[in-house]
């Protein structure tokens, strides 16, 4: 009787036990797995930092299938604080572009906000956030696999001309679209918003190629530019390739941007 009635009390607890933090509420980005072996990175065709066009072979890893939102980071921020214990911001809520702000004790997502891509984090920021979530950032080589395939595609649904339908491009500076909502133009592995919608930090510095991630660029202590990827909300066509890598756009680390967010890896 004793032996049941503990076993009865396991398989309760079990079953009310969330498996994990998606569960509750959809707290973290659903993974999508990229599978190990080659792709090429770059273009022959593109602007001279793409160049040149070379293979670069990865192991499997995941990658969220859509970028971190204004809900999920004022969580963050609710949980973690809004500064390093060395003092490096992680977010920028004095920018008029930030829409994330304090309401008394609590981080909260504007109204209307809240399932837009964050903008504002500092690339610390991402970084943190992505520790908090057991995770980490792609790699500049992990995000293009993500994004292009294996086939060298230009964009993410391939190599079609840019439309409303797959890419949010071309607008202002707070007209972002929800995250996820245009899946005509998710990767080939799924993942979505990977043209447009808001630039993606990566974890690598911005060097020139070919990648190499024993060369230094993935030193995460070094304060230094840091490839974006993706194209901005505010970018034009030619800035929402999958090869893109943002020259310039991130050359303060420290502070938030605009028009740049992030998605984790694992």
């Amino acid at each position: 009787m004793v032996l049941c009635a503990r076993l009865a009390l396991l398989t309760l607890l079990l079953a009310v036990r969330p498996a994990s933090l998606e569960s509750q509420g959809g707290s973290f980005t659903a993974l999508v797995p990229i599978p190990a072996g080659a792709f090429t990175m770059g273009s022959a065709s593109g602007p001279a930092d793409e160049r040149p066009e070379h293979r670069v072979d990865l192991p499997a890893y995941s990658i969220e299938r859509t970028p971190v939102t204004n809900r999920q980071f004022a969580e963050f921020l609710n949980t973690i604080g809004s500064l390093t214990v060395n003092g490096r911001r992680l977010y920028d809520p004095d920018d008029g572009d930030a829409r994330i702000h304090r309401k008394g004790n609590m981080w909260v997502a504007d109204p209307g906000a809240q399932q837009y891509p964050t903008v504002e984090p500092s690339w610390f920021g991402a970084r943190e956030y992505c520790r908090w979530a057991g995770r980490r950032l792609p790699t500049e080589a992990e995000w293009e696999k993500a994004a292009r395939g294996t086939d060298g595609r230009r964009y993410p649904w391939g190599n079609a001309a840019p439309d409303r339908m797959r890419a949010h491009y071309g607008g202002g500076w707070q007209e972002f679209v929800p995250t996820g909502s245009l899946s005509a133009g998710a990767s080939p592995y799924g993942a979505l918003d990977m043209a447009g919608n808001g630039w993606e930090w990566t974890s690598s510095a911005y060097r020139p190629y070919p990648y190499n991630a024993t060369d230094g660029r993935e030193n995460p202590d070094a304060g230094v530019e840091r490839v974006t990827r993706g194209g901005g909300q505010d970018s034009s066509a030619n800035q929402i390739t999958t090869t893109y890598r943002g020259e310039g756009l991130s050359r303060e680390p420290q502070g938030g941007h605009h028009n740049i967010g992030f998605r984790c890896a694992r």
